[in-house]
């Protein structure tokens, strides 16, 4: 019993990080596409690319999910599984939720929301202070940051580039977005392929399959796999939404988004181990850039519904897995 539900949570996990690379693909490839630095496909290709990079490059967010947010031992068996798989299937359904609507929601809030979610409905002891520093602070912090430094660096760019003649300076840019693209799928593959390589830990430690908190090669590999072909099949939907209604993009600060975003990516992974969400940082960076043409510039209702779906993943990831679990009791599985 136990092994066939370590091998259908794996198996749940790699579906989660497939979705989570085609819900996010935007985030990498939507600024590129729109200022036509890359073709779609040879935007998709070169994320999927950088994505697999960026999955092997560190595992401290990977430690940071699979034993900081709810407490499941090896002791834990069959009833640690089943509480592993409701918060994967509420973080799914939220995925698929907002990629329909075309908002680009945080599968890393999606998937600590659908824990946190199984782990109350369960009695799990859910560990409120780490989800305080390591989520909390940064999802309020890293939009802020994203959209500070997006702006003043723009301002520094334009001040630059005031003298230079405008076609010539746009085609540069539009060069150097291959680069700033490339670095932000990178930072993708750094941040969100970890979740999924920690969540897998988590129920090969339920199942007493592993202990520790070590991420096995095998697993690295998998996730890795998993987020780079969600990443090249595409997010055509949430791509809209960033690369064209929430501003008008040119290269230029297609650019200055796309690096600014990737800095914070950066540091927050390497610095903090903090699981922070790709998709608020580069739609908060857009919203930067764009903020230096005139705040009227933003599409401001766009960014509302954008977040709205902010405020509504956690909960409702939660929501969703505390029914699967509760669901799961009802009929005596656990």
């Amino acid at each position: 019993m136990e092994i066939a539900l370590v091998v259908v949570v794996v198996v749940v996990a790699l579906g989660f990080d497939y979705t989570n690379g085609f819900h996010d693909a935007a985030n990498a490839i939507a600024t590129s596409v729109s200022t036509r630095a890359l073709t779609p496909r040879a935007a998709l290709l070169m994320a999927a690319v950088f994505n697999l990079l960026g999955s092997l490059l560190g595992t401290g967010v990977a430690h940071t999910i699979g034993s900081g947010i709810i407490d499941i031992g090896p002791e834990a068996g069959v009833h640690g599984l089943v509480i592993v798989l409701s918060g994967l299937i509420g973080a799914i359904a939220w995925n698929l939720v907002t990629w329909w609507l075309g908002l680009p929601s945080s599968s890393t809030h999606a998937l600590i929301g659908g824990l946190t979610g199984a782990g109350l409905a369960s009695a799990t002891t859910v560990h409120w202070a780490v989800i305080l520093d390591k989520v909390v602070l940064p999802m309020v912090i890293s939009p802020l940051v994203g959209f500070g430094l997006a702006y003043v660096a723009m301002v520094g760019v334009l001040w630059i580039v005031r003298n230079m003649a405008p076609t010539k300076t746009q085609r540069r840019f539009r060069l150097a977005q291959t680069a700033s693209a490339a670095a932000m799928a990178l930072g993708h593959g750094l941040q969100d392929a970890q979740k999924t390589m920690g969540v897998i830990v988590l129920a090969l430690v339920a199942g007493g399959f592993h202990s520790g908190t070590d991420i096995p090669l095998w697993v690295k590999l998998c996730a890795a796999s998993a987020i780079s072909l969600g990443t090249y099949s595409g997010g055509w939907r949430i791509m809209r939404t960033l690369g064209r209604k929430i501003i008008e993009l040119d290269p230029a600060r297609g650019f200055v988004a796309e690096t600014a975003a990737a800095s914070v990516l950066y540091t927050t992974a390497f610095v903090f181990q903090a699981p922070i969400s790709t998709t608020h940082t580069i739609t908060s960076a857009i919203m930067g850039v764009g903020a230096t043409k005139r705040l009227s510039a933003v599409r401001w209702g766009v960014a509302r519904n954008i977040g709205v779906a902010w405020i509504l993943t956690i909960p409702m990831a939660a929501l969703v897995a505390a029914a699967v679990y509760t669901a799961v009791r009802l009929v005596g599985l656990v």
